[in-house]
């Protein structure tokens, strides 16, 4: 982001505005959820301001958030001002312009809520980077265990109903991975049982209630008005599943000892390590992949046999040449990596972004330039950022070799870790930990797929909490290693 003097580029005021205190509110909350949907709501605004920077007010508004203005950055120029921490405040916004209630994590402000300036983030970052150094080794193989499990349960349910829900199966399964890799022992050994992914879910969805919504028609407004009072006017009740973060809590205080120990031995007290490793695990991990592994399906899926047949070939290619399945494998493998960039481009599983000026700013977009105020709230829409035209050719489309050769110069335009995708996590930043976690989990995923089956068949169903996939038809592998 430039200053203003260096900025050639002609300076103007930020179009937009709030409306009538409170009404006006209401009213944008209202086309966002009823009147238009969210991508008409931001696109209907930039045709309508003739820019992508403009000032709106955004959901869940009164009585959620005590101020929903903000400034929407909607393009892949104005949006990396998000992760500068020099320039902007991320302390309690990881939500948004509300934030639940502490009594969801045991009292403590977690990780994903604090400033990088404030002393814990530092140091609960670093517990973070220690468990996932120490488990690194462990990734691959136990993934691999659990996705054959994914893949026989699809698989014999295909054959026996002739089509199979993705997103049940692999729930489970990615649930019983998480949970293994982050605390020593499987679910099922634990207090939760079978019920680890209800529990958890249980717990996530009252947090990010605020944002959601049935997604009915407008004209249905008496159960609109019913949704809207009980989902965005107010907070969710957190007293009444503190049965459910003790029954979570106390699965992980009693399975991840090695873990509290180091967090201990860092200066993190067990009871707040343990809150926010529940939190890593189910609501950034868990809740990530649950949205990232079935988006990846869906596309691959609706790609069709010609790019199933391209991943087949480099992924059987290569792992014959490696001997297996390695870190150094999947580095080789140029097109599965790329479709996994493509399908976090086209469908970003993190789609906002929050984040308030520490001094005034001058940002800008691709022709134009805008003053920010200190204090004023910053938000960023990724799925408009990242398909950007004037970045990408075909935005709205998915290019599976889009990131192949020359094309990885365009993963500096790739955000969905809450950074660059160029760029890898560090303490004293905002993105995601687990950034290369969830990368390598992907492309396992293609390869263990792809080294079962030649090619499959999806449909799509209307999206909870990411695409709803059912497989139709999974074709064996015609060819073995």
């Amino acid at each position: 982001m430039s200053s203003f003097s260096e900025s050639d580029l002609p300076v103007k005021p930020i179009p937009g505005g709030y409306g009538i205190p409170f009404f006006g509110a209401i009213a944008d909350r209202y086309d966002y959820y009823y009147n238009q949907g969210r991508d008409k709501f931001f696109a209907s605004r930039i045709q309508k301001h003739r820019s992508t920077v403009f000032r709106t007010n955004m959901a869940p508004g009164p009585f959620n958030a005590s101020d929903p203005r903000v400034i929407c950055l909607l393009d892949a120029v104005s949006f990396p001002i998000l992760f500068d921490t020099s320039k902007v405040e991320k302390r309690d916004v990881f939500t948004g312009t509300y934030m639940p209630s502490t009594t969801f994590t045991g009292g403590y402000r977690v990780c994903a809520y604090l400033d990088p300036s404030e002393l814990k983030h530092t140091l609960i970052k670093r517990f973070f980077f220690s468990i996932l150094s120490t488990r690194h080794d462990q990734v691959i193989p136990l993934l691999r265990s659990h996705l054959s499990e994914l893949f026989i349960k699809l698989e014999d349910k295909v054959s026996q109903k002739g089509e199979a829900s993705f997103n049940t199966i692999s729930d489970n399964e990615l649930f019983n991975f998480v949970f293994r890799l982050y605390c020593g022992k499987h679910p099922t050994e634990t207090n939760l049982g079978s019920k680890g992914p209800t529990l958890f879910e249980l717990w996530v969805y009252p947090q990010v209630a605020p944002l959601g919504s049935l997604g009915l028609p407008g004209w249905l407004l008496p159960i609109n008005l019913v949704e809207d009072f009980f989902l965005h006017t107010l907070p969710f009740p957190a007293w009444t599943l503190k049965w459910d973060h003790k029954k979570l809590y106390d699965s992980i205080y009693n399975s991840a000892t090695e873990a509290l120990d180091e967090a201990e031995r860092i200066g993190i007290s067990r009871e707040e390590a343990c809150n926010n490793l529940l939190f890593v695990l189910g609501f950034n991990t868990y809740g990530g992949v649950k949205i990232v592994i079935p988006t990846i399906m869906k596309w691959v899926g609706l790609a069709g046999v010609g790019l199933h047949k391209q991943l087949a070939e480099e992924i059987r290619s290569v792992v014959k040449e490696e001997g297996g399945v390695t870190f150094g494998a999947l580095d080789k493998m140029t097109l599965t990596k790329s479709v996994v960039w493509e399908a976090m481009r086209i469908e970003p599983p993190v789609q906002f972004q929050y984040a308030k000026a520490k001094e005034d700013l001058v940002i800008h977009n691709h022709d134009t330039a805008f003053k920010v105020k200190k204090g004023e709230m910053l938000f960023g829409y990724q799925p408009f950022a990242t398909k950007d035209p004037k970045i990408f050719e075909n935005p709205e489309e998915f290019v599976g070799n889009r990131f192949v050769g020359e094309g990885e110069k365009l993963l500096n335009y790739v955000y969905w870790s809450n950074g660059r995708e160029t760029e890898n996590p560090k303490e004293e930043d905002k993105q995601c930990p687990g950034k290369n976690l969830v990368e390598v989990m992907c492309r396992v995923f293609l390869v263990d797929f792809f080294l079962r089956f030649d090619t499959f068949t999806v449909e799509i169903g209307k999206p909870a909490l990411g695409p709803t996939v059912t497989i139709k038809s999974l074709n064996k592998a015609s060819s073995s290693l």
